[in-house]
């Protein structure tokens, strides 16, 4: 079974699926953007958290997670839920909170203004 770790943006829900486990962990050690303050809280399996080589097994992954929360700035951490299982990063992106207030601002920037 391979390692899944999830990072999951400070004050934001998780988006995707959390880890396949009982009880989830969340790990003391957060990852913390380098360029600004954006942090991320790890979260895996707790009966992985607890083995006697999950200092090594999660190295990779942890790696893994702080490059896609570093390359992540560059679009403003719009990205709220990371996971890897140590080969691929996925990116979970937060859907907009209110379409209707999207919709209302691009429908008043389309209209051409009223001339006097």
């Amino acid at each position: 079974m391979s390692l899944v770790i999830a990072a999951i943006r400070t004050g934001h829900d998780p988006v995707g699926k959390l880890p396949e486990a009982a009880f989830h962990r969340t790990l003391e050690t957060q990852l913390v953007c380098p360029k600004c303050d954006a942090t991320y809280n790890l979260v895996v399996d707790y009966n992985a958290s607890v083995g006697r080589f999950f200092d090594e097994e999660s190295r990779r992954p942890i790696m893994m997670l702080r490059k896609a929360v570093m390359l992540g700035h560059s679009n403003g951490h719009r990205v709220a839920h990371f996971e890897t299982a140590g080969v691929v990063v996925a990116s979970h992106t937060s859907p907009a909170t209110n379409p209707a207030a999207s919709r209302r601002t691009t429908e008043a920037s389309e209209s051409p203004a009223p001339s006097n």
